[in-house]
């Protein structure tokens, strides 16, 4: 079916009222779960203008099906500390859709975590995957344990627990979770191994695997070098470059810790890290040699990034503060949803930014989206410039399938051509008649068109 994009970009006026009656639904439907709704509303934006020019996509409800998850699995995780105490936590999988490929997004570990903001990612995650080119579909889970302070028998015990209630949901072709924020390599080994013990199969139901038994080369370093590929890709549309420029990056997990080693490769300069409790702020540059005790810092003693003014004295911590007040030419937010509020952004600006690139899913608030826009600097929203993480675990998942291993330098390759090719979609659908790209309006109705043709061609199902 050959679809209608409006040519002449609506001015938003022109579709709110058709927002706010698809949007009145969807929190008449889910009240409360307001991530939820933010998320849904900046697509419907971008979406309801094709959806109004092509009747089949009305007919059908398109929209509103897609903000109906497929299935939620809510259930009890109950576990036992080192004295012997015993806990309770809840755990989730938000089966979102599955109309291009099984359900794939990860696992949050993170007393945050609650039906809405699961949702929401699992939401996210159906556009971040159809832009991938891949054939996955969109789901989200996890759990609101925390697992700071931690040891790893609490941690094995806990993801023992929890596989146990999820094992029979997932599987190579039904749903296959990874990683998120609380859950890297050592709690994907325990979930695995459970899962096997308990199955007794050794297939991809899961992914970000170690390398020694199924795992991808590049998955933990994927999605900040996928976040640095998106900003060299827009960056070219204005002939500029990565080397030579300065750049803000929050976080200090694996997102981040990956976007400051490509930054460095290409030869920027990355001046901060931060976490829930601040930010450092290095002058200098965090290079490879800081980043290498950065990394032990988080992945193998789990520090504190305060850590950092210890060992290295020229850099500055800032206690309770983002990054977002700090000059920088490039902005990678990498830790969280609405770290970016309508101050930070205008603070980013007014500091001389051109470029942001999201890490993290969701980071920036509404306002501050719009105050990216309306300065006319490059904006690449987080479900597409981080896609690279859930597109290795794509290849990961084929790799498994087919019983092999592909290189480091293939995956990088393979990574890099997905990011482009991204990129390439944003622009077909995101550029205004003055050759300025909206790469939010570009990744939702790329995604959207391909999401939604599925969903006519399968029926009412």
């Amino acid at each position: 079916m050959a679809i209608s994009v409006p040519q002449q970009v609506p001015n938003k006026s022109a579709v709110q009222p058709a927002v706010e009656e698809f949007m009145a639904g969807v929190v008449g439907q889910s009240p409360g779960e307001v991530e939820f709704h933010q998320a849904v509303h900046e697509v419907a934006e971008s979406v309801m203008p094709v959806v109004q020019a092509n009747p089949a996509y009305r007919e059908a409800r398109v929209l509103e099906r897609l903000a109906v998850p497929d299935m939620v699995i809510m259930f009890r995780v109950v576990w036992a500390d080192d004295n012997g105490q015993v806990h309770v936590n809840r755990g989730y999988r938000v089966r979102m859709n599955n109309l291009v490929g099984p359900y794939k997004g990860g696992l949050r570990f993170h007393p945050s975590v609650n039906l809405g903001v699961l949702k929401f990612l699992a939401f996210e995650q159906i556009f971040k995957n159809s832009l991938t080119t891949l054939l996955l579909g969109g789901a989200k889970g996890g759990s609101d344990f925390d697992p700071k302070g931690r040891s790893d028998g609490e941690i094995m015990r806990f993801c023992q627990a929890f596989m146990t209630a999820l094992f029979r949901y997932i599987g190579p072709d039904i749903d296959v979770p990874a990683g998120d924020i609380g859950v890297g390599g050592r709690e994907i080994g325990y979930l695995f191994g459970q899962y096997r013990k308990l199955t007794g199969c050794f297939h991809g139901s899961l992914t970000g695997k170690s390398l020694n038994w199924g795992g991808s080369n590049l998955r933990p370093e994927a999605t900040g070098y996928g976040a640095v590929y998106f900003a060299e890709e827009m960056l070219a549309t204005r002939k500029e470059g990565i080397a030579g420029k300065t750049a803000t990056v929050s976080g200090s997990g694996n997102v981040a810790q990956y976007t400051i080693q490509k930054l460095n490769a290409l030869g920027a300069k990355a001046l901060t890290l931060s976490d829930s409790n601040g930010t450092i702020v290095d002058p200098d540059g965090i290079d490879d040699e800081k980043l290498a005790w950065v990394m032990e810092l988080k992945n193998v003693r789990r520090g504190r990034i305060q850590e950092y003014v210890e060992k290295f004295r020229k850099a500055e911590y800032l206690p309770g503060k983002r990054p977002w007040s700090v000059p920088c030419d490039l902005a990678f937010p990498s830790a969280t949803q609405n770290e970016v509020e309508e101050d930070d952004a205008r603070q980013l600006v007014a500091n001389g930014c051109f470029c942001v690139s999201e890490g993290a899913n969701m980071p920036s608030t509404p306002r501050a989206v719009d105050v990216f826009q309306e300065a006319g600097i490059l904006y690449g929203p987080g479900k597409a410039a981080n896609a690279g993480g859930v597109a290795v675990s794509g290849l990961e998942m084929n790799q498994n399938a087919g019983c092999m291993k592909r290189s480091r330098e293939a995956v990088d390759e393979q990574l890099r051509g997905i990011m482009c090719s991204i990129h390439e979609n944003c622009v077909t659908y995101g550029a205004n008649a003055d050759g300025v790209v909206d790469y939010v309006r570009g990744a939702n109705i790329a995604a959207f068109v391909k999401i939604a043709d599925a969903m006519l061609q399968q029926g009412y199902v």
